[in-house]
């Protein structure tokens, strides 16, 4: 600005001065710019230079013939660029105002976990939380999908979930005695909690003591109503009436298919890392005895689980008040905490 207030106070000058030294100040003026273009390559032009210079172009037609640290159409430019902030800034959107972006992701959130919500449904939903925001707003803000009949479609993930509660898995596992005799192990699991129903031990399996598990698994379970388990020869017809009988649906894997009784596989594993491969079983009772102790004083009502969001099958209280105490499990292999007062 002060620099500007100079050159104005310079011409003013010029009124009272002879032409003749107007022209001499003048060249040697434009000899110095001369020097310095040598020295300098692109000198630095501020906001209010631009400015000045097309001040000047509306009201001096030879400006051309005088410009030396720009060219001519870079002053054109400036002033088309100036000519765009003015209309952006004129033609700036007015009418309501942007909702905070919180509450676009609870509505992106919501039509993602509600895959048959629509615009009125998640208005309501929000009303019921205190948002003022009207449906076509929510509609606004909502991710459009390209195909919008599959989009509404339920998922995989959402159709599995619907029926955990009701589906049991049952399988057996081989465990060898210090003398290498197999001891055959009966386990049931819920896919809703990972809950282990029921489990049994015995050296000789036969189609009569499977039923009998059976009949121990299912007798006051009344959610249960599909039991997925695989072909062994154990599961004899007298096995598959029994289970209809039980007014459960029959839902055998595909031969050599054990990842479609994903649960009972992943258990099954856990009792070999978790405790049996730790464990040198001397007969039945034994392997009985440990097991009892794992499932039902550790993995059923301790063991936290990530399908679970970190609890246990048994539902677990959060403890934040109290001493932190630990009780050994098998003697130590694992410790269930817990807080007293």
């Amino acid at each position: 600005m002060k620099s500007l207030a100079m050159i104005i106070f310079e011409c003013l000058k010029l009124i009272f001065r002879s032409k003749h030294d107007i022209v001499l100040e003048n060249l040697a003026l434009r000899h110095q710019l001369t020097v310095q273009q040598r020295s300098m390559k692109r000198p630095k032009i501020k906001n209010r230079d631009r400015i000045f210079w097309i001040w000047l172009s509306r009201f001096w037609n030879n400006w051309r013939a005088s410009l030396i640290v720009v060219k001519p159409p870079t002053v054109i430019a400036w002033h088309k660029k100036g000519f765009k902030s003015y209309w952006k800034r004129k033609s700036r959107r007015v009418g309501r105002p942007n909702i905070d972006w919180e509450l676009i992701k609870l509505i992106r959130k919501m039509q993602k976990e509600n895959v048959t919500w629509f615009a009125q449904r998640i208005q309501g939903e929000l009303n019921k939380l205190g948002f003022e925001v009207c449906d076509n707003t929510v509609a606004k803000y909502m991710s459009k999908d390209k195909d919008d009949d599959n989009s509404r479609q339920q998922r995989w993930l959402t159709f599995l979930r619907n029926h955990t509660k009701n589906t049991v898995g049952i399988d057996f596992l081989v465990v060898r005695t210090v003398f290498f005799k197999a001891i055959y192990v009966f386990v049931a699991i819920s896919h809703d909690r990972r809950k282990m129903l029921h489990f049994a031990v015995t050296a000789n399996p036969h189609s009569q003591w499977a039923i009998q598990q059976l009949r121990e698994t299912f007798a006051f379970n009344e959610t249960a109503k599909y039991v997925i388990r695989d072909n062994d020869k154990i599961f004899s017809n007298d096995f598959k009436t029994h289970i209809n009988n039980f007014g459960l649906e029959d839902t055998p894997t595909a031969s050599r298919c054990p990842c479609q009784n994903p649960i009972a596989e992943r258990v099954i594993g856990t009792l070999r890392r978790e405790c049996l491969d730790h464990m040198i079983v001397f007969n039945e009772k034994h392997l009985h005895s440990v097991l009892d102790e794992f499932i039902n004083d550790y993995y059923n009502v301790s063991r936290t689980h990530m399908s679970l969001e970190k609890d246990s099958p048994v539902p677990r209280p959060t403890q934040v008040h109290g001493k932190i105490v630990s009780k050994p499990i098998l003697g130590g292999l694992h410790h269930v905490y817990s807080r007293v007062a």
